[in-house]
């Protein structure tokens, strides 16, 4: 069954903290629900589905705490890329008649915590199978994404300079956004003089931590037509999912390149049809990969693709995370796949900063990953968005 146009995402909300000292994780998730239900003209008595992943506390508790009474429940946890996976599973269950108006939820404090996202190691299951045999050599988030970053330079030549663009042009967006984490534009010199996280990885090449959270309601067309909100339509969506496959990897490559041929296959449309592009961005390697692997290039041409600007709305060909993305502006509960979702929503409905706003925004591709890291296993999901 296609869900191609059988739901719409009407309502968005990005909490506008960055720091959430005096809110719990509850009242996160609680408060997104209501921005984004109050952006479409919904309540919370509308909604007959709840989506969301491991950073609702509790699961389906959040549903009592949330004043819900649904019909339809996902818990669905694929890390960072929940959300944009959810809203493909959303227009799913609305497209079987399983509920009508969907929210999807996210809110998390991991700077009010202290967490060091992606510096120590990380064990989402002591009882995973992979356990036994990772956890005693200490991989951490970045530097796995660090393996994959020297991979590419090896077999493909790409430079630190050319992954400095990513950065680069994300700095340019989020000088726009008032609520962006870090607002000061950088150039590629002060990113490859950053200090060395993991090599070849500076400081600057990795995104922001940040508390925070955000919601997505999605609806089926007819409800989408009431309301006083310019339409946006899923028009394609898929997943996958990558793993080390007994140690047969390409450490260069995403789970993106098997669910964005599918999105675009579902949607009828190619990558020469994207007018914006919101690509996940927990480090410029993981943009430059997915890029590759969604064909807007091809494998090995991603480090040329990204230079001297192209990413930049007004300046390159193809504008991404123009509300500054996880890179400069917002990685909430360190999941940033919902406020891709939200800046591509901003952009078909023409709301997006006027500074970086793409002229007639028409197509729009969303991409996630998450669960893990591009090294080892993760899950990529592909939403393809159209303004109607």
């Amino acid at each position: 069954m296609s869900i191609r146009d059988q739901a719409y995402i009407a309502g968005i909300y990005e909490h506008p903290t960055r720091k959430a000292s005096d809110k719990s994780v509850a009242q996160l998730h609680a408060e997104s629900a209501l921005g984004a239900l109050r952006d479409c003209g919904l309540s919370a008595a509308d909604v007959d589905g709840y989506f969301c992943a491991g950073d609702a506390p509790g699961g389906v508790q959040m549903i009592e705490y949330l004043g819900l009474n649904v019909r339809h429940y996902d818990g669905t946890e694929a890390g960072g890329t929940s959300y944009v996976l959810d809203v493909g599973h959303a227009a799913q269950a609305i497209a079987a008649g399983k509920c009508n108006v969907a929210l999807i939820t996210l809110g998390g404090r991991p700077r009010s915590e202290g967490v060091a996202t992606g510096t120590t190691p990380r064990i989402y299951n002591i009882s995973a199978p992979d356990v036994q045999f990772e956890a005693p050599f200490g991989a951490t988030l970045v530097n796995l994404y660090a393996m994959s970053a020297a991979r590419h330079m090896h077999q493909f030549g790409t430079t630190s300079e050319q992954l400095a663009w990513i950065k680069v042009a994300a700095s340019h967006h989020a000088q726009h956004n008032p609520n962006a984490m870090l607002r000061e534009v950088v150039t590629v010199e002060d990113v490859v003089n950053s200090p060395l996280v993991a090599e070849p990885l500076h400081r600057l090449d990795c995104c922001v931590i940040s508390d925070g959270g955000g919601a997505l309601v999605v609806v089926r067309p007819e409800i989408a037509r009431s309301l006083k909100k310019p339409l946006v339509k899923v028009r394609g969506a898929a997943e996958a999912v990558k793993h080390s496959a007994g140690g047969q990897i390409d450490l260069t490559s995403s789970a993106a390149a098997r669910s964005g041929p599918a999105a675009f296959a579902e949607a009828g449309v190619s990558p020469k049809d994207i007018n914006y592009v919101s690509i996940y961005d927990s480090f410029t390697i993981t943009v430059l990969t997915q890029l590759e692997d969604l064909g807007f290039c091809a494998k090995g041409e991603g480090g040329k693709f990204v230079a001297d600007g192209n990413l930049i709305s007004g300046v390159g060909r193809l504008p991404f995370n123009t509300d500054g993305g996880g890179l400069c502006n917002n990685h909430p509960a360190n999941r940033g796949g919902i406020t891709k979702a939200i800046e591509a929503v901003r952009q078909l409905r023409g709301e997006a900063n006027a500074a970086v706003q793409v002229k007639d925004c028409r197509l729009a591709l969303v991409n996630g990953i998450g669960g893990g890291a591009l090294a080892n296993k993760h899950c990529s999901a592909t939403l393809i968005l159209e303004r109607e």
